[in-house]
């Protein structure tokens, strides 16, 4: 985001080809790899590699789970995107960029996931049965993003933003106020999951304490050995939401109504 700050000062044109280079092209760093904890790797971890690193002697750990440069790359074109949404841009013309867009990202995922040579550090292989070689084919890398899963997910967004660009109801209403305060959504969400998380472990009879999580909890892999049933995850996802929904139209009201703040529009 801070990067992103500088770099929107660029001519359009030149913003839209840094973020096309880097999605297109940030796959060919897979190969450069670093271990340890001395300074040239730690900035490669920041930059493009995935990776869990000991710190404090042993009692602290750093998670680079989001290394900036592919991410990045996604953050430019989207805020390219908003061209397209910009006040008095053609209705036809933006329909026709989200189908062409669409469409187009998703035959791409298919053909780089078939010939599965670049595009992601996962290839996929063939499996016992059909059904385990499909899961390998869709088992894409998210952190960092590959193109491939960049494909695989923004194609189905650009074809849901296509299908809805005319429909106007009570869900959209409702998914408007998550799209005007999306950081401040992310945010809370995040502590309210751990929050129902300890909830869950008393549920189950386990000890909440064990989602505090300290570097000897996270290594023991305790946690990998509980959990409910997936209808259950997709019941907590709802809960979040509906908790979450009041708190955020709230403060997009504010948000509305208070402009002239600048601190607003950081989160």
């Amino acid at each position: 985001m801070i990067i992103l700050a500088a770099l929107i000062h660029l001519p359009k044109k030149i913003l839209l080809i840094i973020g096309l280079l880097i999605i297109f092209g940030h796959n060919l760093l897979d190969g450069i790899t670093q271990q340890g904890s001395e300074p040239m790797s730690l900035l490669w971890y920041y930059v493009h590699q995935f990776n869990f690193h000991v710190i404090n002697d042993g009692n602290g750990m750093l998670a680079i789970a989001y290394p900036f440069m592919p991410w990045l790359g996604i953050m430019i074109l989207g805020y390219c995107f908003g061209h397209f949404y910009q006040k008095g841009f053609d209705f036809n013309i933006r329909k026709k960029w989200l189908l062409g867009l669409g469409f187009g990202a998703i035959i791409l995922f298919f053909v780089l996931r078939f010939i599965n040579i670049y595009g992601d550090p996962k290839p996929w292989s063939t499996q016992d049965n059909f059904t385990y070689a499909i899961l390998s084919f869709f088992n894409v890398t998210k952190y960092p993003p590959s193109l491939i899963f960049t494909l695989m997910t923004i194609g189905p967004a650009l074809l849901f933003l296509f299908g809805i660009e005319s429909v106007k109801n009570k869900f959209t209403d409702i998914m408007l106020v998550f799209g005007r305060v999306p950081f401040f959504y992310y945010i809370l969400h995040l502590y309210l999951i751990h929050i129902l998380g300890m909830i869950g472990l008393v549920i189950l009879g386990e000890d909440w304490q064990e989602l505090v999580l300290t570097v000897a909890r996270f290594k023991t892999g305790y946690l990998l050995n509980v959990g409910f049933d997936l209808w259950v995850s997709y019941l907590v996802w709802f809960l979040v939401i509906l908790i979450l929904y009041p708190i955020c139209k709230k403060y997009m009201r504010y948000k509305g109504d208070n402009k002239g703040k600048w601190w607003l529009s950081y989160l």
